[in-house]
């Protein structure tokens, strides 16, 4: 295949911004695809391996997050076009760009699927803000909208994966092992055993 243009070929923008300002925003949104193309396959792979009394919420949840990631990066790509350049579409290569890191091969348990999501959403919010900032300084607006949009979207799954990790919720199916559960008939046994025991 012969191609059109190389990769990092700018082609120059119907909307009027300077070569300077495209080249230096379309940088960002190339990593901020990258990350979010790591961040899509890791909830997948939570939703494909989640298990535990919370399952169809959390299988539900991954799903809504995989979905709503797939139409951020989505945007992000059809910006780079925009802009006159070419989004970095091979994994190796989107790999090398990104600032999040693939979770590794095989299954862990719930939680820490769950702390690992918040953390990457967590780096995602902090690198948004740093390219809105930089988007307004060099008077990209749109580029400024569209992230800030997103950014919204990020802190509220953020702050709902912070919901799940909370203490008050099903956290015995999340945090403990089968053995550590203790019915309530043992509780209740346990508690008669430690009174005879201070009365004798």
């Amino acid at each position: 295949m012969k191609k059109v243009r190389e990769k990092n070929e700018y082609e120059g923008n119907p909307v009027g911004l300077s070569k300077e300002t495209a080249t230096a925003m379309a940088k960002e949104l190339d990593r901020h695809l990258a990350s979010f193309i790591v961040l899509y396959h890791q909830y997948h792979k939570h939703h494909w391996l989640v298990e535990g009394p919370q399952f169809r919420d959390l299988h539900l949840f991954f799903e809504e997050h995989y979905n709503e990631i797939h139409a951020q990066y989505d945007a992000i790509a059809e910006r780079l076009t925009v802009m006159g350049y070419c989004p970095t579409c091979h994994p190796a290569n989107q790999l090398k760009i990104a600032y999040l890191e693939h979770e590794e091969e095989g299954e862990f348990r719930i939680r820490e699927m769950l702390n690992k999501d918040m953390d990457d959403e967590k780096t995602i919010a902090v690198e948004l803000r740093k390219s809105i900032k930089k988007a307004f300084d060099l008077e990209d607006f749109a580029t400024k909208a569209l992230l800030e949009g997103i950014l919204l979207k990020t802190e509220d799954r953020c702050h709902h994966i912070e919901h799940f990790l909370g203490e008050d919720s099903l956290s015995i199916g999340l945090i403990a092992l089968p053995g550590d559960i203790i019915e309530d008939g043992e509780v209740a046994e346990s508690k008669a055993k430690a009174k005879r025991k201070a009365k004798a």
